[in-house]
C-alpha cells in the first residue's frame, strides 16, 4: 500500500456528469496522504462548485475503490480554499472535453472573468472560433451555452473560474 497505488487507483474514476474525465483530469484530487504506521489513507478533495451535487456521488466512488483495493482505513476531507479553478484542469482532460463536443475553457481563469470577457470559444465540432454566447448557463453550472456560427451546432463550453 503506498500513495502511489492510490494515485493509481483514483485515476480510474470518472465525473459522473462528464465520464470521460479521471477526477485526476478534472483537478479536484487535491492530495493524498498515507500514513505508513496507521495504515490510513487521506484523499483531500476540492468541488468544482461549492454544493456541487455530485461531490457526495464522487466522495462514495472514492471509498468504495479504494475499498475494493484493500484500503480500509479512508478519510476523504473536502477542502474548499483555496476554491478549485479550471486552470487545474490537465491538458489531457481539456482534449477529452474537446473530443466529447465540450469545448475547453479559453485561457487562465486568473485573467477571464466569468460574465463578461469577449472571448472566442472554439467550436468544438467544426473548429470555428466564430461562435456566440447564447447562455450563462448550460447543462451544468460550470457550464454555458455557445452557438457555432459556421456549423449553427450549439455547444457547451466548459467556463472558466
Amino acid at each position: 500500500m503506498s500513495i502511489s497505488r492510490i494515485y493509481e487507483i483514483l485515476s480510474t474514476l470518472t465525473d459522473p456528469e462528464i465520464p470521460v474525465l479521471t477526477l485526476l483530469d478534472l483537478g479536484i484530487i487535491r492530495d493524498v496522504k498515507w500514513d505508513e504506521g496507521t495504515h490510513e489513507a487521506e484523499v483531500i478533495i476540492t468541488p468544482t462548485y461549492s454544493g456541487c451535487p455530485a461531490m457526495d456521488f464522487i466522495e462514495v466512488n472514492i471509498r468504495s475503490a479504494l475499498q475494493e483495493h484493500g484500503f480500509e482505513k479512508l478519510k476523504i476531507t473536502s477542502v474548499l480554499s483555496p476554491a478549485w479553478t479550471t486552470d487545474w484542469l490537465s491538458e489531457s482532460g481539456k482534449a477529452k472535453l474537446k473530443a466529447y463536443g465540450i469545448a475547453p475553457p479559453v485561457g487562465s481563469a486568473a485573467k477571464l472573468s466569468l460574465l463578461g470577457e469577449n472571448i472566442a470559444v472554439e467550436c468544438p465540432r467544426c473548429g470555428s472560433k466564430d461562435s456566440r454566447l447564447v447562455s450563462q448557463f448550460g447543462s451544468t453550472a460550470c457550464k454555458a451555452l455557445y452557438q457555432c456560427k459556421d456549423c449553427l451546432e450549439p455547444f457547451d463550453y466548459f467556463k472558466c473560474h
